[in-house]
């Protein structure tokens, strides 16, 4: 089975390519998609390769986009919407919630909307106001939404295979800090169904569970515990919503200790229902009380300020030993 190494933006990108070139009712849009090939060059080319029917510069309105989206859908279409960055998606959030989550519902499951949101998210690359924001939670809250993040390229390839196949609408956050990191992607894989979370370091003494960003961040906190003698089993969710619960309970029924961490506030965020879902299913096994680590409940900082924020190696280990304590 042969693989390529290639960043998580350009395993996207190769992904979008191959969506277009399978099937016609595929259709990329949004700000710059086309000409400049996004801000983060993730659709670069593919507007010279497939025309400007297919792969659309958008005017700057996010509920239009959206809103287009949808009515592209209802006539058979398949749209992948980019929103530029995080924070700009919120003027489009009355389409996403009131009209893209609810009309399969509405329709009592005639009307399917087979739309991808793009969602470039997080922060960590010193960006300026509104451009790192981290709304996950938001939309895992909204019934009819899926909301998926990856955390390596390899995942990022097959899952925007996999929802843009979905006939339901899928949020898809892409980890702006990660566009560049490396790693193997094959393109003949038997992919991980798109809900299901991974194991991705196997431990016996506390799980850290995380999605996108942070699943790195665990990995290394996992290699620094290890240094002194603790075994951290690291579970990649994959999916905010749905959540793979059966996944989360089977590595803490054999560890016993639990820590989520997300890049988003820690306050109401999707760390809590873990938590909270967590300790109604394992009460009996747990040694210690699910801990969350995440950004804190405030607007997000300047960029200077960023790393203060922003969950890193010292804050998850000290919820590790404090975990560890008990």
């Amino acid at each position: 089975m042969t693989a390529e190494k290639m960043a998580l933006a350009k395993a996207i990108n190769e992904s979008l390519r191959t969506a277009l070139e399978n099937d016609p009712k595929v259709l990329v849009m949004g700000e710059d998609v086309g000409k400049l090939g996004g801000v983060f060059r993730v659709t670069d080319g593919l507007q010279k390769d497939f025309g400007e029917g297919r792969v659309i510069d958008t005017p700057l309105a996010e509920s239009g986009i959206v809103g287009t989206a949808i009515g592209l859908a209802l006539r058979g279409y398949r749209p992948v919407v980019e929103i530029q960055f995080d924070g700009f998606v919120f003027p489009a959030y009355d389409q996403i919630v009131t009209q893209l989550a609810k009309m399969h519902a509405r329709s009592l499951g005639k009307v399917k909307l087979p739309v991808v949101v793009r969602i470039p998210y997080g922060g960590g690359i010193g960006a300026v106001e509104h451009h790192s924001e981290s709304p996950e939670a938001l939309f895992a809250h909204v019934a009819g939404l899926k909301v998926v993040s990856p955390s390596d390229a390899n995942d990022a390839y097959w899952m925007m295979q996999q929802a843009i196949q979905s006939d339901d609408p899928v949020i898809f956050f892409e980890p702006k800090r990660r566009y560049w990191d490396k790693a193997e992607v094959s393109r003949e894989a038997i992919p991980d169904p798109l809900h299901k979370a991974r194991v991705v370091r196997e431990g016996t003494d506390l799980t850290l569970v995380a999605y996108g960003p942070m699943v790195k961040l665990c990995q290394e906190v996992a290699s620094a515990a290890a240094e002194e003698g603790k075994s951290l089993e690291v579970l990649d969710l994959r999916s905010v919503s749905p959540l793979d619960f059966d996944a989360i309970q089977a590595s803490v029924e054999k560890t016993r200790r639990l820590v989520v961490v997300h890049e988003a506030p820690v306050f109401f965020g999707s760390g809590a229902e873990i938590a909270a879902r967590i300790t109604e299913r394992c009460f009996y096994h747990l040694e210690a009380p699910v801990l969350r680590v995440g950004g804190y409940h405030a607007p997000y900082p300047p960029a200077r300020l960023e790393e203060d924020y922003l969950p890193d190696l010292d804050r998850v280990l000290d919820a590790v030993d404090r975990s560890l304590a008990y």
